[in-house]
């Protein structure tokens, strides 16, 4: 069955009665401007350990938010009732915050313009609805996912969770938008481990399905993603891992894939082109930027082979939206062109201080309890005019590493300096792939890193990967967002064995 609708649940609740309430309320108090607000996540979480359950566990948030401009600041108040009267109350209290605030507020609030949307709906593409899967018939699959793995020969120990997240919104403002939306996002993991029992030492190796934008039909079968072949693949691999040689560190050509690419990406682009980072607006989860507004349209981010783009519209991204929590519709724009940092992300705030005439659609909350702040849409790397295979960079590489799957990165306050590892390293030798090798982490300054891109793959290599747990913020909040990329080719990249590093 395909999800062609917003659940009838939600769509009972008195939505445009809250709406006229809130919005009523809050310009007879004063507003020159207000919105609601109604937000309901449900969440399942299935996690399991060699087969047994851990826990499963069901969650349900929703309320309302009403946010207003008074005298050109900000006041938010939120309810976990849905009446109307509780939507008109919470209206005056958010005013009385404004009114609060006005005499601190140096900085006034003007928002760039949008056109009005009446009526609109959004429903991502989800063919089955994972809450309509009995958590016994996850169980089972799971369990089944799980005994494949363990009956291979060397894996001790595997863990496996499956979360699925359903949220819905309803946003009315006092220009006169209204939009009810649904997506639905889930995210499959399974992690082997083998371990020495006579040194005490261990290896583990994880599965490479992305979380993704899509249904149960991304975990059961092999539609969406092989997971026979995965599983049957995964054992061997951990098996030459454990008995593979550490890594000798130094400078090395590096092909990486894009299930590592990925993570690269959302921290050394994704959170560096956020424009309230880059005018030190915010601070929170690991700093600033170093893509400063006077960088734009001059700074050489990378090589000419680099052309990045921001895309809240690409197909089963966990950022992607029909419009954001400031009732924009959603947008696909460049970040970087031909290796030049050209842009940024924005909600109607920063659009209008950044002298856009709109909005990029980078408002989002994770709760209605939240404030709606800048949030990443989807941010990718494109792929090269030709199509080069993954397979075609290797064979460019006389001596270097083939690096598949992330794992632990760090990165500095200014999202400049950054150390990378990842799940399976492989060498190259003459431009063909060997064994694989283990303690292997990437150590360079992001623009340094960008600009050492030789090559990019093909479409045929392109794939997205991405997370459900991007922080910012205080207090924290959290947001799913998926990155595309192709394979790509970087020239002497500083590699470091982490077990040396870790000795020192």
């Amino acid at each position: 069955m395909t999800v062609r609708g917003v659940d009838h649940d939600f769509l009972a609740l008195p939505l445009h009665r809250l709406a006229d309430a809130a919005l009523s309320a809050a310009t007879a108090g004063g507003a020159s401007y207000a919105d609601l607000r109604v937000h309901s996540i449900t969440t399942e979480i299935v996690q399991m350990r060699d087969g047994e359950v851990e826990s499963a566990v069901l969650d349900r948030d929703i309320g309302l938010a009403v946010r207003v401009i008074v005298d050109g600041t900000w006041g938010f108040a939120s309810h976990a009732g849905l009446t109307p009267d509780i939507a008109a109350e919470s209206a005056r209290h958010a005013v009385g915050v404004a009114v609060t605030l006005a005499a601190l507020n140096a900085d006034r609030v003007e928002l760039a313009d949008e056109p009005v949307y009446r009526d609109a709906t959004w429903v991502s593409d989800c063919r089955i609805d994972p809450f309509t899967i009995p958590t016994a018939d996850k169980v089972e699959l799971l369990t089944e996912y799980s005994g494949r793995l363990l009956a291979a020969d060397g894996v001790d120990h595997v863990s496996a969770t499956v979360i699925a997240v359903k949220e819905q919104t309803f946003y009315a403002d006092t220009f006169g938008s209204s939009i009810t939306q649904q997506r639905v996002r889930i995210m499959p993991e399974l992690d082997a481990v083998a371990v020495d029992a006579s040194s005490g030492s261990f290896e583990s190796m994880r599965t490479l399905a992305p979380p993704t934008g899509r249904g149960w039909e991304a975990v059961a079968g092999d539609e969406v993603w092989n997971w026979t072949a995965e599983l049957a693949e995964l054992p061997v691999l951990l098996a030459e891992k454990t008995k593979s040689p550490s890594v000798v560190a130094g400078p090395t050509d590096l092909v990486i894939d894009p299930t590592n690419l990925w993570l690269t990406i959302h921290e050394s682009i994704g959170h560096a082109t956020e424009y309230d980072r880059a005018i030190g607006y915010e601070a929170a989860y690991a700093g600033t930027s170093f893509a400063t507004p006077d960088k734009l349209h001059r700074m050489r981010y990378g090589s000419p082979v680099m052309n990045v783009t921001a895309d809240r519209t690409v197909d089963h991204g966990l950022a992607t939206i029909g419009y954001d929590a400031e009732g924009v519709a959603a947008q696909r724009w460049d970040l970087v062109r031909d290796g030049i940092f050209v842009g940024y992300q924005t909600d109607r705030v920063f659009a209008r201080k950044l002298g856009l005439d709109r909005s990029s659609g980078c408002s989002y909350a994770d709760s209605a309890h939240h404030v709606p702040i800048q949030r990443m849409p989807n941010v990718s790397l494109q792929p090269g005019i030709e199509d080069l295979s993954t397979a075609d960079l290797i064979a460019r590489v006389d001596n270097g590493l083939y690096i598949v799957g992330d794992k632990s990165w760090s990165i500095d306050m200014q999202r400049y300096n950054f150390q990378f590892t990842g799940q399976r390293f492989y060498r190259i030798r003459n431009g063909r792939l060997e064994s694989q090798v283990r303690d292997v982490a990437y150590q360079a300054v992001t623009t340094d890193f960008w600009n050492s891109m030789e090559a990019v793959g093909g479409p045929s290599t392109w794939r997205l990967g991405g997370a459900f747990n991007c922080g910012k913020a205080q207090p924290g909040q959290v947001a799913a967002v998926s990155h595309g990329c192709p394979s790509a080719l970087f020239r002497g990249i500083n590699v470091l064995n982490t077990v040396e590093e870790s000795g020192r």
